[in-house]
């Protein structure tokens, strides 16, 4: 499996709960910050919950 490298872009100022919990469970925590996770179905759930705020780019 590839991995995916996520990066905090935007604010989560004014985000509903959902939201801040999403970015919490994919360990983002404050904008610039990068984290990389393997890629399954369930992450990309996450990301479409929060893609208005991240920057998504695939390894490999």
């Amino acid at each position: 499996m590839s991995n995916v490298r996520i990066t905090q872009r935007k604010s989560r100022n004014g985000c509903d709960k959902r939201q801040l919990e999403t970015l919490r469970s994919l360990g983002l925590r404050r904008i610039g910050h990068t984290v990389e996770h393997p890629d399954s179905p369930q992450l990309r759930g996450m990301i479409y919950k929060v893609q208005h705020l991240v920057e998504v780019s695939s390894d490999g």
